[in-house]
Formats: C-alpha cells, structure tokens, sequence
C-alpha cells in the first residue's frame, strides 16, 4: 500500500492551523482603551488609579525599555454571548513573541476595586471577562521589559542598565479585545496537541503509532472547515477512543508538579521579581478555581515575602491555599541560593531565614529543599540540608554537564560529614515542562532506575521568569493520566512523590561528595565588586553578631535582633544564583554594590557601637580579635592589649629585593616575581628553579556560549605571562615592596609584605581594569609533589586531585574554593589564602629537571560582554597570601586571619574571650543570641581537619543549661556533647560535623 503518512500529517497540521486554531473564539468585540504612561519606577494601583487616562489604540506603540504603561480597559460582554458551551475573555497581545514567554512584556490585571485578577503573558494571554451582559472594568499594569533573552548570540546590548537602555518605546499594542471561548474548539485543540506529541515520539511501524494518525485523519474528514464549532463536538468523537486507550502497566510513572521557577533577579531587576511573582501567584489562584485537583509548589520565603509587604491581598489569597495544602511553600530556603560561593553560616541561615517565614507566617516547614538551577552543589550541603530538619533535595541542573552524565536520578547523597540525603534529579531534564509528548518519552526514556523504580518527579510551568502552569499544561496532565504509549501522568505534592520515591527504593545507590556543574565555571569569578561585597559582609556579620552577643551578655547592652534580621535577608537575597555568580545585568550588580555597601555601613557602625560598650572608659589600646584563633597574643573571640610583632624589613641582594624575618626568605627579583621563597624552619625551598611566583597571567576568555558563565577549557590555549614591570622598589614605610605594572589598557600596584605573626607572605593586588573579554590569573607554582589539593568550603573542605586520569578529574579544570587552598606532599604543605576570590586551578607542572611541580592559580578578574557588557570594569582590589610550611589547620587559621582584620579600641581593659574551645580543630563560626529573643546565647561550631576531634568549649558567662539543636535551635538528640561541669562543656565531634549548641544564661553580669 502507498504510504501517505507525510501529506496526511500535513493535512492534519493544516487543519489545526488554518482550522482550528482561529475557532478557538468563536467572536470578538471591541474594548475602549485608554492608557496612562508611569513616569519612572513602577507605581502601586492606588496611584494608578487616580490618573489622567488618554485614548488608546489597537496598532500603538508603548512602553520604552523597563517602563510601565496602565491601560484601562471598559466596555461590556455582549448580551448575545450567553450561549453555552462558552465563556467570554478578554484577549491580549501586547506585541509578544512566541518564545521565551518569561523574558518580555508581561502584564498583571485588575479590577476596578483593585484585586488582583492574573497575569497576562505570551502564552497565557487571557483574562476571564464575566458573563453576558456584565460590564468591563479592568485595569491592566503592562510592563515593558526588554526582550534581552532574545540576543543570546551575546552581543553587547545596553538594555541591561536602566540608564543607557535608551526612550524607545519596545513594544506595539497588537491586540486587545474580547473574544466569546469556544471551549469545544479549545479542548480540540488540546486533544490534538497532546496526540501529535505523543504519536511523534512513538517508532514507526508501531501499531499505536498508526491508530493515532488514523484518529486524527477521521478528526480531520469529521470537521466542516465552514463551521468549526458545530463540528468540534464530532471530531472530538473521532478521537476518544485513542484517547481512552490506558497506558501499559509497565509504563513509567511521572509525579507531575505544578511550579514556577521565577529567578529572584537575572535579566531583570529585583523589583521587576517583586511583580513577577504577583503575576505568576496570580495566575496560580486563578488555576485553582478552574481545577480542583491542581497543585502548585513555590520555593523562596523571600519571594512570599514581597508578596506580604507589596501585595498584601493576593498574600492572604496565597495564605489560604496554603492551608488548604493546594499551594504548596517548597525549599525552606530565603531564595534559590548558589551553594558553592555563600560561606557555611550564610548557608545555614538560608534555611533559617527560609523556614522560620514558612513556619510563622504560613504554618508550615518545607521538608524538601528545592534547588533546580543552582550551579553544582557543595558537598557540605547534605548535612546543612539535614540540620535544618530537612529530608530530601531536588536539582535539575546536574543535566547540563559538559562532558559526563550523572549516573542517577534518585539517589542517596553523601557530605563531607558522611550525612546523606535522598535526593532526585527529574530524568526530564528541565524545571519548566509543559507536558509535552517529547519531555514525556526523554524522562521515561532517560530514567537510571529502571528494573528497581518507578516513578520520577516532572515540575511543569514556565520557569525562569515565572509565568507557571497554563490551563493548556493542565489539559496536558488530564489527557496523559492513562494514556497508551505515554507514561502516566499524575499530578501530585513533592511530599507526596518523595515519600513514595524513598519508600520503593530505599536502598538506592549512594553519590558521595560534591555535584560539581560541569559547565558554568565562570561563575566563580564574574563580578568581582558583587563577590567582594558578599565575603566582606558574611565577615562583618560575624563580627556584628559576636560583639553585640558579647555586649549584651557581659554588658548587658540592649541586641540589635531587628537590624542584624534585616541585613542578613539583604546578604541571603543576593546570594541567588544569578546574583552572586555574576550573571545577571548590570542593574542587578550595581543595585548589589549598592546595598553592600550600606550593609558595611550598617553593620560597621554595630561593631563600632558594641566595641565601645565592651571596651568601657579607659584608654589602653585594645585589640579586638573576631577570629577563633589568637593573633599577635590575643586570644580568638577577645580583646587584649596585644604584643605586637615585628614587620619584616627590606634588604638588597644580587637576585632583587629581600623580605625576610625569621621563618621565610622572600626574593622579589626585577620584574617583580617570587623567584625564591625558602622555609627557614624547614630549610626548604617552596619556588622550584627556574619558576617565578606572583606570575599574572593574561588569557583570552572567549567562551562558546553563556558568556558572564562560561570559562572554556581553550583559554588556556592562548595567553601571556604580565612579566614587565614599570617599577620594583621599596615602599615608603620600608617593610614591604610595591610592583608597578601595566598592560592592555589597565595597571597594576601590588605591595607584598611578611606577616609578622603567621608568617605568610601577604600580597594585595590593585588593578585599574579595562579590558573586554580576558581572564586574569595569579599563578604560584610550588615545589611539592600533591596528587590532590584541600578546598575550604562551608564546615570543612573537599579534596579534588591534581591530575587529570578520568574524564570527570578532567573536567574539573576551574574549581571553587573559600578562604583558602592547601596542597602538600607528605610532610609538608603550602597554603594559599585570598579575602575575596573564588575560582581557581590547580595542577601538577612537570619540572625540567624531572619531577613535578604543583600549580595553584587564583581566578582574579573577567570581562564577559553578555548579560553586562561592562562588567568588572574599573578599580579592583584583592588579597592573596602565601604561608609556606602549612597543615590543614595553618590553613584554616589562614583563611581567618586575611578575613577578619584585627579591630583598635582605646578601653579600660582586656575582654575576655566569650567561649573557648581548647582543641583548635574545633571552630566556632558563629555566636549569635537566639532566634525566639529568649536570651540564650546560641554557638555554631564545626570540626575543621576531617578528623575526629574532642575538647572543651568553656563559655565566658554564667549559664545553668546546654542543648545541642538544629539549625533552627530547636532540641535534638546529643550527638556532640558527651558531658559538662560547672565551668565547661565536653565535645566529642566526627569529622567535618557541625554542631549547634544552645546555652541559657544564669544572669547578665559584668565581667570585665
């Protein structure tokens, strides 16, 4: 027999297209349109509503880039429209493309009264209109946000800034009318859609494959193109039977999950976010009354709480779903947070910010956490998860790796700490599904678990820039529920699918240390300020907190609760994924740099205020140290007059410049470069022959797509050593020496110094930026032999090799750390310290002489054209030091000493330490009065070596009582605290763990 099928799918697609797709509304009528053009910034309805409206037309251009226009929308439905079968809506296109639908124009729609009623966006373009008869009042809030996903060719675009995007309108008003729904015609349209989706997805030849398109043949032969609404109910009977046909028992089973991924800023500014989760929660609420079986999970308290403060009617709409369990609060996290760059307290207080808004203001403790789009995943994350209450994480973004595909999609994970969590990675590889035939067949197709699971999670909703589930996608569930050759869908919680997952497959295979994104590895370092700003207000923080702790506990000072609140929601908020990884437009960064620098202000005026009431009347000079170590004799969480050490002096030799005290002999030779760096106390040599350290190195960065995100393996393939320096010479005060260099269009002034107290070398870096498209480095070769190199990240640190023997070790050429990187050799070790750097490689170099040398180079700078064409231009600065000699725990202290500067305040005495702890392996990394305003004072600790540990930990205060707690200082089981006496509280903790006590207080008393 003749095969037709290929003119028969083109009929049939004509059909739709030319058919059934203009039935869709049977009629139109017009609407009198009048708008009102806001000035600047957004304006809430109450200011809107009062202005002086202009006649509007269809075919009009409006709303320049980041602007709003208020069209105002009146008429009435007509009385001829009561038929049944229909319903009337009014229909918008305000000049949208039909991609990309959260990365344009979008709209939110009101009644006259002023609640709000949905949103309008590319692929949900409607708005119920009311019955026959009624009248039209609507106002609609149209916002002109420039389509800058649509140049992901990453050329340079303006639109980013507010202040260049320019005063063009963007957008052309293409249609705003009424139309009378044709419900017959529209679920036709769905049947359709879902069949051809699934029927495209089946193998020739298949049997189910034919019946579908003979289905559709007959749909199409029932269908009278001159009356397609008579006709839509024949059709529609033309496909029942294939459309009834249950699903094989063996299909997979996909939990389908209402969502809305709406990034907290990216291509938009944080207040373009504020409205776009009004739109998307909108649009969810009004799902709801639709279908009674739809659900819907949102993640990011601080989204909710927008909501709260901006949009307190719809709140209390969202209020009351979520107590009815249909609107379902998921993570447990302030937002979406990256989890490689944040510190380990800032990581812990996601979830306590998060949750305790969940649990106050909406009744309920999110047990998932909900991370699709993060870029890789820390290993300190299982146990952090786990300290919050939690029970199970969701990603998504593990399936953009480059080279190697994760083995599993449900899967136990494994931290540093030996916690794990059950875990899933939705084999449908995407956060934002519309159900369609093809993500179907790619999850049941791509799911590792076959033979021992059943089901995996499948979120659906325009994500990104929100949008969420469209009654279309619903449609999609409805039809797929049984549905032959498809896997069956059924809506659900992520409650409801965890417990089933973890319930069928208990024991599944376990993943063991960090999920690192093959991909995106440009991430730790994009935006300089941006990072600087966060690493500098994690540390003011912690100084703020202790302090005021300190004073409020020895002194009995009122604790600033609500300011230190409010500044760890602006510091957990630009910790989004977008926002600290440097991705985002130039408004968000500058909008950053902006509250980080308040935030300095805020909290440097807290510390100066409890250092003052700890200091007392007095004027010996006090040295105030928020490490959890001594420095130049002052013991960590203290003050004291302290001895200070000697600053090493400069003397001249044949090879440069000397720095020397001693423990370490530095030689600066005429270019500026470490050519020698000898251990005194080792008598060894850290510098191998004929390398130089210090050694900037130059790349082109030109990566193949996702610019701001991207470093790409070539960038090694060419680049250049910045040997030349305009000067090398002493600085002025005699204890250091300064470099002066220049290259492209940008300079350089480093001035390295010897730290009197530990002994690193101690080199800051000050850099006039001016280049496009370029990778700078900071390279170290060292003469140890290291197969692997430690890593600080949040509680502990993560042991990558240095070599490149598999296919994953490979493609782990740039890699995250915090404070510090150590390599070594048995023995011996070097480790190298920065107080604002993230990114960096480490390699083994082979030596002329034979041998290998060890490479570490800090990522210091970019310059990616897309999403901020000007991004990390200008004045930049960076501390990186050397500490030669070095353990794990040298490293540690390290990594404090170049972050926690030592503070100077005339007082009456020393302060003595608030808590000790008399192993150093065990770090106190936060001290902070309690959340509930009780009092207590609450001590946040971790083991730092990855070994086990026991000590003490006295506190500097009457207390009567300890508990060990969760994150959220509530009461566990003891796991840490192995017995107390009057004075101090005995520690036993397993490598890496972290560990949360909780100390009442007797009395505040003065204790000098």
């Amino acid at each position: 027999m003749h095969d037709n099928r290929v003119l028969l799918e083109a009929r049939i697609e004509r059909v739709i297209r030319e058919r059934i797709q203009p039935a869709v509304y049977r009629r139109t009528a017009p609407l009198t349109i009048a708008a009102w053009t806001v000035d600047d910034e957004p304006v809430p309805f109450d200011a809107a509503i009062g202005q002086r409206y202009e006649p509007f037309a269809v075919g009009g251009a409006w709303g320049k880039p980041w602007g709003t226009v208020w069209f105002h929308l009146t008429g009435g439905v007509p009385a001829e429209w009561a038929e049944e079968g229909t319903r009337a809506e009014v229909v918008v296109d305000l000049g949208f493309s039909a991609t990309l639908p959260g990365f344009q124009a979008e709209g939110t729609a009101y009644t006259g009264d002023g609640v709000i009623i949905k949103a309008i966006e590319p692929l949900n373009s409607y708005i119920p209109a009311g019955d026959a008869g009624d009248p039209v009042d609507i106002y609609l809030e149209a916002a002109a946000n420039p389509n800058i996903a649509g140049i992901f060719t990453f050329g340079v675009t303006e639109l980013g800034d507010k202040a260049t995007a320019g005063e063009a309108t963007s957008y052309v008003l293409r249609r705003l009318e009424l139309g009378q729904l044709d419900v017959a015609v529209w679920e036709l349209l769905q049947d359709t859609w879902t069949l051809i989706g699934l029927m495209n997805e089946l193998p020739d030849g298949l049997p189910r494959r034919s019946d579908i398109l003979q289905a559709l043949r007959r749909m199409a032969d029932a269908l009278d193109p001159d009356d397609v609404a008579g006709t839509a109910a024949a059709a529609r009977s033309a496909l029942a039977d294939v459309l009834a046909s249950p699903a094989y028992a063996s299909a997979h089973r996909l939990a389908a999950v209402g969502h809305a991924h709406i990034d907290s800023a990216w291509l938009w500014p944080v207040r373009e976010t504020v409205r776009k989760v009004a739109r998307t929660f909108s649009n969810v609420l009004a799902l709801m009354e639709e279908d009674p079986d739809f659900t819907f999970a949102a993640s990011s308290a601080q989204q909710y709480a927008w909501l709260q403060v901006h949009y307190p009617e719809l709140f209390e709409r969202v209020k009351k779903q979520v107590a009815a369990g249909r609107f379902i609060p998921v993570g447990g996290m302030w937002v979406e947070s990256d989890t490689n760059m944040p510190g380990g307290e800032a990581l812990a207080r996601q979830f306590v910010a998060g949750k305790k808004f969940f649990m106050e203001e909406l009744g309920v403790e999110p047990l998932e956490v909900w991370l699709p789009d993060s870029f890789g995943y820390t290993a300190s994350l299982p146990q952090i998860v786990a300290a919050a209450g939690s029970r199970w994480l969701l990603t998504q973004k593990m399936s953009w790796n480059e080279t190697n595909r994760m083995p599993h999609h449900t899967f136990w994970w494994e931290g540093i700490d030996g916690t794990r969590i059950f875990t899933h990675f939705p084999p449908v590889d995407t956060y934002s599904a519309e159900i369609s035939g093809k993500e179907l067949a790619r999850a049941e197709r791509q799911y590792a678990e076959k033979g021992v699971g059943t089901t995996s999670l499948l979120p659906f909703g325009w994500g990104d820039g929100g949008g969420g589930p469209t009654r279309e996608m619903l449609a999609a569930a409805a039809r797929t529920r049984d549905l032959e050759g498809s896997p069956r869908v059924t809506m659900t919680t992520p409650e409801q699918f965890f417990q089933a997952a973890h319930h069928e497959y208990i024991e599944a295979p376990v993943w063991s240390g960090e999920m690192y994104l093959e991909f995106h590895r440009g991430t730790y370092t994009s935006q300089a300020k941006t990072k600087r700003g966060n690493r500098r207000s994690e540390h003011l923080l912690r100084e703020a907190e202790l302090w005021a702790t300190a004073a409020t506990v020895l002194r009995g000072a009122e604790y600033p609760y609500d300011v230190l609140n409010d500044v760890w929601k602006t510091v957990l908020l630009q910790q989004f994924h977008d926002i600290l990884p440097g991705t985002s437009i130039a408004w968000v960064h500058q909008e950053a740099e902006r509250n980080y620098s308040a935030v300095a202000v805020t909290l440097g005026e807290q510390i100066t205020r409890s250092l003052e009431i700890l200091a007392g009347d007095g004027s010996h000079p006090l040295t105030f140290n928020a490490g959890p170590n001594a420095r130049d004799g002052v013991p960590g969480l203290s003050a004291a007059i302290a001895a200070r050490t000697g600053a090493a002096e400069v003397t001249e030799s044949g090879a440069g410049l000397v720095l020397a005290n001693d423990r370490v002999r530095v030689v600066i030779d005429d270019r500026g470069l470490i050519v020698s760096m000898r251990d005194l106390v080792a008598d060894r040599e850290v510098i191998p022959a004929g390398e130089a350290a210090n050694l900037l190195q130059l790349f082109r960065d030109t990566p193949i797509q996702w610019d701001a995100w991207d470093i790409d393996e070539s960038y090694k393939n060419v680049g250049q050593d910045l040997t030349e320096a305009s000067s090398v010479a002493v600085t002025d005060d005699g204890f250091g020496v300064r470099v002066d260099r220049s290259f492209g269009s940008s300079s350089v002034v480093q001035t390295l110094r010897l730290n009197g107290a530990s002994g690193a070398l101690e080199i800051h870096t000050a850099i006039d930026w001016h280049e496009s498209q370029k990778l700078l480095k900071l390279a170290f070769p060292l003469a140890v032999h290291a197969d692997r190199a430690a890593s600080e990240m949040q509680f502990g640190h993560v042991y990558r090799p240095t070599h490149a023997n598999t296919s994953w070790d490979a493609a782990r050429f740039e890699t995250v750390a915090h404070r510090w990187v150590h390599v070594g050799e048995p023995g011996y070790g070097v480790a190298v310290a920065n107080d604002a750097s993230y990114g960096h490689d480490i390699r083994r170099a082979a030596l002329a002489g034979g041998g290998t040398s060890t490479v570490v180079r800090v990522s210091l700078l970019r310059a990616p054209l897309f999403p901020d064409p000007v991004s990390d231009q200008g004045a930049q600065e960076f501390v990186v030091s050397l500490r030669v000699g070095a353990e794990i725990a040298d490293a540690v202290d390290e990594g404090y000493r170049v972050n926690l500067p030592l503070r100077e305040v005339a007082g009456a005495g020393p302060v003595a330490p608030l808590v000790v702890v008399t192993n150093p392996a065990i770090v106190v990394e936060a001290v902070k009065l309690a959340e509930d305003r009780s009092g207590d004072v609450i001590v946040r600790l971790y083991e730092s070596l990855g070994a086990r540990a026991r000590g003490d930990l006295a506190p500097g205060f009457g207390w009567s009582h300890v508990t060990e707690t969760d994150l959220l200082e509530r009461q566990t089981d003891p796991s840490a605290v192995i017995g107390r006496s009057d004075r101090a509280i005995s520690l036993s903790l397993r490598p890496f763990q972290l560990v949360t006590l909780r100390l009442r207080r007797t009395a505040t008393e003065d204790v000098g």
